[in-house]
């Protein structure tokens, strides 16, 4: 396994429990995404992993060891928001990370220039990223995600901003960066189309705290359309994963 979690547990200060036994897979270039209800602990659980946050329960392993020093750089961690620096440029925004691991600025700069084209940005290199469109801002905060150089690549909810008919250019433009370079990568999403049309697998968790209540294979072809969405499989696999969204869904109804 790329990396693995087992037994992950999150408590914060005051006795929220945010994650309860978690253990998840990711294979070498395998592409998994996680959806669940709103406050399951997706986001914790991406912390987590990004060595950002530390479990208190559990252990996660990169390369089948835990990494010495901590998991904090190791793992491309990309936010909800782009958190792009609305003073530098769109290529100065993607060579953030090159820069903070020491690489000189005129090399970092001709790195992100051999990409650009790629991340759907030539011609907006030298634009502020008050200048370009919500689809444009998440390719850039991708690019800088990319150019970090890390193997694994944890995304959380990179898309959930945008405009549906954005979304589904981007979902196939990944697409098709993740085949090219076939980078291992977790995605939290609340979308259950989005998780298929993407995903290898999917985890689906329950509410709070956070449990893995089903790892379901996605047995569709590659590549991928956006016609696969209508077919008799997808809408399987789609309902598939909605039924124990739906019944958590009922059972936080019937709680409250």
């Amino acid at each position: 396994m790329k990396l693995a979690a087992s037994g992950l547990a999150k408590r914060f200060a005051g006795g929220v429990e945010a994650l309860a036994d978690v253990s998840i897979e990711l294979a070498h270039g395998e592409f998994v995404s996680i959806v669940g209800p709103s406050g399951c602990g997706k986001s914790t659980l991406l912390g987590l992993l990004a060595g950002l946050i530390e479990p208190t329960a559990g252990q996660i392993l990169l390369d089948g060891v835990a990494p010495e020093g901590g998991l904090l750089g190791r793992i491309g961690y990309m936010p909800q928001r782009d958190l792009l620096m609305e003073w530098r440029t769109t290529l100065e925004n993607a060579t953030v990370g090159l820069e903070l691991r020491g690489l000189g600025r005129a090399a970092a700069r001709e790195r992100a220039l051999a990409e650009v084209a790629r991340f759907g940005l030539a011609g907006f290199e030298d634009r502020r990223p008050s200048a370009l469109s919500g689809g444009m801002r998440q390719r850039a905060a991708l690019l800088r995600t990319f150019l970090a150089g890390r193997e694994v690549l944890a995304l959380d909810e990179p898309f959930g901003a945008l405009d549906s008919l954005t979304r589904e250019a981007m979902r196939e433009w990944l697409l098709d960066i993740w085949e090219a370079d076939r980078k291992t990568i977790l995605l939290v999403t609340h979308d259950v189309e989005e998780a298929i049309f993407l995903s290898d697998r999917v985890y689906v968790m329950s509410g709070r705290p956070g449990r893995i209540s089903a790892n379901v294979a996605v047995a569709l072809p590659r590549p991928r359309t956006l016609e696969l969405t209508g077919t008799p499989a997808f809408g399987e696999l789609r309902e598939r994963l909605l039924a124990p969204l739906r019944a958590q869904a009922r059972a936080a109804l019937g709680a409250a």
